[in-house]
């Protein structure tokens, strides 16, 4: 049995024509209205029988009780599966699964007939899932091969501190957070390790309204369809992320997104890494989905001959995408994802001391990366994680790590070494909901090495395995927009205009004509603005020039330039602001000159849409 899930504002049907001679009869078919409700399309599979009926109806209601809905609809959908058992066998598992679920208000649309409807679907990551239930699973979907690291994760032995930049440990309990009330949200949140939500935080409303990112129903859940104004936003960061890695001296690789499961290497390394697989069965291999660059990129490096003066190696690679089957209940927006595009460099070093060293770096490249996206130091908190043997052999590189953060950071330390790594840091992100997303991180890796057999030649002609750090200096690129769009409407909730950084604008600069009459000197100026690497459309519907204004501002295009006749013949640009909420007279090279200081040594890509509105076709969201 195939089922599609939705939690609904409503759903309206109208059954227009039988399909079958076996369809249910319909006295007077007319439309239906229900609202609140839970939609379940069902296609009943050839083989199913009771038990799956009854597991299937079992399953629907736990999920409705989680989101506190007790309307049901079961929906008759065909099209789920081309397996499809008899109607007659179908009809009366319906009948068995709406007879289990008396407890509810339930009905069923009818059976074997074609059917026209309208479904408004709820935007709460708990609204969408899918289902398929058989015989000898309960959900085909919830089988899954588990970590040894994920299942022992709950059973760590550690002790919550919080070290302040002075290098002072206190315990979490005799801490006072009334001057550091997003470490007290951080503090609470990692040591409950609850990460389900009750609730879609704010970002989730902005994506779809500004028409960035939006649920793709059609696919697993936590997979997101970007649109054009999303991917523009998202290349544009990944291009930057890129460019300062490289900088720094990663060396940009490719790897594969699937791997043998049964590799030797693999299977030690898959249970040492706290996450959920996809799993995937190909002409006898069992292949599972990456969930991060590392093993590719070990592997790469087992094929380097390495001295220890090309130490430390950096590899680096943007994973579009790594894959990690997070719990349903955990997926909201761009927040946590099933497949999410992660910056990942890998630094070999000869030993641990120049570990350390290297470590202290790849935290001020992280700074500076998360400070040049737009997002401020005091937007996140620092958690900081390691084994008590560590802290004791390298207590002063900690302490200067949380010197460097400047403000009291949240320590998680570990009685003995459970993971790969012997210390862990990463900056938090806390949302409107009070929610808490790792953004940028970095590990100290003492296993890896050994496990994929990387080896380097010493200064005494010996041969060592590397200690390998794992950085992403901004995290994943869908976090750091959800980072932004979160912090947009906290601004916008305290009154101020929210606001993407210029570089990231998909319209930097918009034109408006105030008739047809100014159109070919519009399209001039857009020209001229264009040359300079600046992005500029030109709104030419036919709307009042007011509607155009406002939908502008809607769309957090800061500059807007209105066009009429007194405009045409002024030597300067009239420029509305709509940041600093003012109307300015500058020169053209002035308007150039202050747009090139806000986005320089930033990437540049053109329009991603149409440069005419009037070419636009609406997105319905």
């Amino acid at each position: 049995m195939r089922i599609l899930q939705l939690h609904c504002d409503s759903i309206e049907y109208t059954p227009t024509k039988k399909e079958i001679k076996s369809a249910e009869e319909i006295e007077d078919p007319k439309t239906t209205l229900l609202q609140e409700i839970v939609v379940a399309f069902v296609a009943i599979e050839d083989g199913d029988d009771s038990s799956v009926a009854l597991n299937a109806i079992s399953q629907i209601k736990k999920s409705m009780e989680k989101i506190g809905c007790r309307k049901l609809l079961l929906y008759p959908y065909a099209h789920l599966s081309s397996n499809l058992a008899k109607p007659s066998v179908a009809i009366s598992l319906l009948k068995e699964m709406e007879g289990n679920a008396s407890e509810l208000e339930v009905s069923h649309s009818p059976f074997g007939w074609t059917k026209s409807y309208k479904i408004q679907v709820k935007g709460h990551p708990l609204a969408e899932s899918s289902k398929v239930v058989t015989k000898d699973s309960s959900v085909s979907g919830d089988k899954e091969i588990t970590s040894d690291a994920l299942k022992g994760e709950s059973k760590i032995r550690s002790y919550w501190k919080i070290m302040t930049p002075d290098g002072n440990m206190i315990n979490i309990g005799d801490f006072d957070f009334s001057k550091n009330k997003k470490l007290e949200i951080l503090a609470k949140y990692e040591s409950a390790k609850i990460r389900k939500v009750d609730e879609p935080p704010p970002h989730v409303a902005l994506m779809k309204k500004m028409a960035i990112a939006d649920y793709e129903p059609a696919s697993d859940s936590g997979n997101m369809r970007f649109y054009p104004n999303g991917r523009l936003i998202k290349s544009l960061i990944e291009r930057y992320v890129t460019d300062r890695v490289k900088e720094y001296g990663g060396c940009e690789v490719e790897t594969p997104i699937m791997y043998d499961s049964e590799h030797p290497s693999m299977v030690s390394y898959f249970n040492r890494f706290p996450a959920r697989q996809y799993n995937i069965d190909s002409e006898g291999k069992k292949l599972f989905l990456r969930f991060a660059a590392c093993f590719g990129q070990f592997l790469m490096a087992n094929h380097h001959q390495l001295s220890y003066k090309n130490l430390p190696y950096k590899l680096y690679e943007l994973t579009r995408y790594s894959f990690r089957r997070e719990q349903s209940g955990e997926l909201v927006g761009l927040r946590r994802l099933r497949a999410f595009t992660m910056p990942d460099c890998h630094a070999f070093c000869k030993d641990l001391p120049q570990a350390v060293d290297e470590i202290k770096i790849r935290f001020d490249l992280s700074q500076s990366v998360l400070h040049e996206l737009g997002i401020e130091d005091s937007d996140y908190e620092m958690a900081i994680r390691f084994t008590e043997d560590f802290y004791n052999e390298n207590k002063s590189s900690i302490e200067e790590l949380v010197k460097k953060h400047g403000r009291p950071v949240l320590v998680e330390m570990w009685k003995e070494k459970f993971f790969y790594f012997v210390l862990k840091w990463e900056f938090n992100f806390i949302d409107n909901l009070g929610k808490a997303s790792a953004l940028s991180t970095d590990q100290i890796d003492v296993e890896n090495g050994e496990r994929y057999e990387i080896d380097y030649i010493d200064e005494h002609n010996q041969s060592k395995h590397p200690v390998i750090l794992h950085n992403s200096p901004s995290g994943a690129i869908e976090r750091i927009i959800y980072a932004l769009l979160e912090k947009a409407a906290k601004d916008s909730k305290e009154g101020r205009k929210p606001q993407f950084p210029l570089w990231l604008a998909p319209t930097q600069v918009r034109v408006i004509p105030l008739n047809e009459e100014f159109y070919s000197h519009c399209e001039e100026l857009s020209e001229k603005i264009s040359s300079k690497n600046i992005r500029v459309d030109v709104d030419d519907r036919n709307e009042s020039i007011g509607k155009r204004i406002r939908e502008a501002e809607k769309e957090w295009v800061r500059y807007i330039l209105v066009i009429g006749e007194k405009e045409i013949n002024s030597e300067n640009l009239s420029i509305r602001d709509r940041q600093m909420g003012t109307v300015r007279e500058l020169s053209f090279d002035e308007f150039i000159k202050e747009i090139k200081v806000q986005t320089q040594n930033k990437p540049y890509t053109g329009l991603n849409l149409p440069k005419h509105l009037s070419k636009r076709p609406q997105l319905m969201v």
